[in-house]
């Protein structure tokens, strides 16, 4: 017997499971949907998002742009100015007071099944020596306002540069079009139309992980 062999094939082992694990580590954990396919809300209500960034402009530009993925992926969302008006008339006027309000009084008030809490993470242009960037990164969970209980939770990012085609014509070249780029991404609310695309990201359902089709979607069920 070859002395050498218990050897190698101990490496091959600890290789083969080093890629094992590297493989599992790689591969996102499946959500757990239980409660949500429990549940199965039909009507979402889209709270004020919660604005962690230094940029004004977040939670009005977030929140814009979420009924149109949630409404594509089959769900009745309630209109975002009747929501608003309905909570100034009550004295809430910012997105912490109202995220504080419980879930049983929403459902009281706006009759939705669930509620859909944003958080901003990202909001506004990045500058780099060579580039500038719009970014926006939200996190999102669902909760049944009946019980109270979270049925998903996610998250997405976007950014301009996704974009951005590499410039050729030197580094003065590519300085100069940094400070323009950051230039505009200010003066323009660059972060605008990329908040749209983190929304689609993350309120969008089919993706990995992500919310589940409803009732008016042709796919319902079928996650």
């Amino acid at each position: 017997m070859n002395p050498r062999r218990p050897v190698r094939c101990a490496r091959l082992a600890l290789v083969l499971g080093t890629a094992a694990l590297l493989g599992a580590c790689a591969a996102p954990k499946p959500y757990d949907y239980s409660a949500y396919k429990s549940a199965r809300p039909k009507s979402i209500l889209v709270l004020p998002p919660l604005n962690d960034t230094s940029d004004v402009n977040a939670t009005a530009s977030v929140l814009a742009q979420t009924t149109r993925p949630l409404a594509e992926s089959g769900y009745y969302v309630i209109p975002v100015t009747l929501m608003a008006e309905a909570f100034r008339q009550n004295g809430l006027s910012t997105a912490g007071d109202i995220h504080q309000v419980e879930p049983a009084k929403l459902r009281e008030v706006f009759g939705a099944d669930a509620a859909l809490y944003i958080r901003v993470t990202k909001y506004g242009a990045t500058y780099t020596l060579l580039d500038s960037a719009a970014v926006v990164s939200a996190e999102a969970r669902l909760v049944d306002l009946q019980t109270g209980a979270v049925l998903w939770n996610g998250a997405a990012s976007a950014s301009s540069a996704e974009q951005n085609q590499r410039q050729n014509g030197g580094l003065l070249v590519a300085l100069v079009t940094a400070v323009v780029k950051q230039i505009v991404n200010e003066v323009t609310d660059a972060s605008h139309p990329v908040a749209g695309i983190a929304s689609q990201r993350l309120l969008g359902a089919g993706r990995p992980n992500g919310l589940l089709y409803g009732p008016r979607s042709p796919k319902y069920g079928s996650d």
